[in-house]
């Protein structure tokens, strides 16, 4: 009996312990997929317009274009690199450099226009579609956005081994899987990845 008294006792302390600490433990934060990161990045091209705005300082806001140099003028600071360059990027460099000026700015750098040059600015998709075009890019496109003008795929697409190419600022060229087959016919979207100027979409055929 005195057995079984400590083991009930040793139960009790064992439930108010997990009250205690909220009843479980808490579950953790899915893993952040760095393919899917590095995929939506847009890096800024020259002639692109964009819009700076500095919170509560609306002299200092500005819409500009990126010069062949790649870089922009923003008032009060001057010259900001942005070509090569996410508008995250930008927005980061122009904090930094209003800081001699403004207490904690906060800074939003907005592409409101892409002018980049006519073969940076299409996507095209290749291989086994119905019609392989190349259509200029616009802003939200995805993957099956971009499939979807050509047509869809043929009978003897190997959707599932489809490939999205993109330069890197670097000059190198990666790929990245996209499980086209699961896209249409499941309504998986994790590898329906946001379209970036430049890029080239291949459907391969299945080996018979």
């Amino acid at each position: 009996m005195r057995c079984i008294s400590r083991v009930l006792t040793l139960l009790a302390v064992l439930l108010l312990s997990a009250c205690a600490s909220g009843g479980g433990t808490t579950a953790a934060p899915p893993p952040v997929n760095p393919e899917a990161q590095a995929v939506n990045l847009y890096r800024i091209g020259v002639d692109d317009i964009l819009e700076v705005s500095v919170w509560h300082n609306p002299d200092l806001n500005a819409k500009v274009p990126v010069r062949p140099d790649g870089m922009i003028s923003v008032p009060l600071i001057g010259d900001v690199a942005a070509g090569g360059k996410t508008p995250e990027e930008v927005s980061a460099a122009i904090t930094d450099k209003l800081k001699a000026y403004v207490r904690d700015p906060q800074v939003a750098v907005i592409l409101t226009e892409l002018r980049s040059h006519e073969y940076l600015s299409r996507v095209r998709v290749t291989g086994a579609v119905r019609q392989p075009i190349s259509v200029p890019y616009r802003q939200g496109m995805t993957v099956l956005d971009a499939v979807l003008a050509a047509g869809g795929t043929t009978d003897f697409a190997a959707a599932d081994r489809t490939e999205l190419y993109r330069k890197e600022a670097e000059g190198a060229t990666r790929s990245y899987s996209v499980r086209l087959d699961r896209i249409l016919q499941k309504g998986d979207l994790a590898t329906n990845y946001p379209a970036q100027p430049g890029d080239v979409i291949t459907v391969p055929e299945r080996v018979f």
